[in-house]
């Protein structure tokens, strides 16, 4: 029913799961510096904490917050700077 999946060394938890709306991912990271890859689009919502983001279209990175949302094309890397502990929603689509 869950999938746990952990990432560089511990530092980023999270658990998969399945709803109405779509397949997607809960969970927390450390603050700490990160490249991430997509295969699909995915549509991520912080929770708590802040995090940096650097899209592959973009020069500038981007601070977002409690309950702000990005979007990450599919198939392309992104860079994550994780300024405090944070919690997240990514969806899969």
């Amino acid at each position: 029913m869950f999938d746990v999946n952990e990432y560089f060394e511990g530092n980023v938890k999270s658990i998969a799961f399945e709803d109405s709306i779509s397949k997607a991912t809960i969970g927390v990271m450390a603050a700490g510096n990160y490249e991430f890859g997509t295969s699909t689009k995915e549509v991520m919502t912080v929770i708590s904490g802040q995090l940096k983001i650097k899209l592959p279209d973009s020069d500038e990175w981007k601070t977002y917050s409690q309950f702000e949302t990005f979007e990450i094309k599919a198939n392309v890397n992104f860079l994550v700077e994780v300024l405090e502990n944070s919690t997240y929603i990514c969806r899969y689509y």
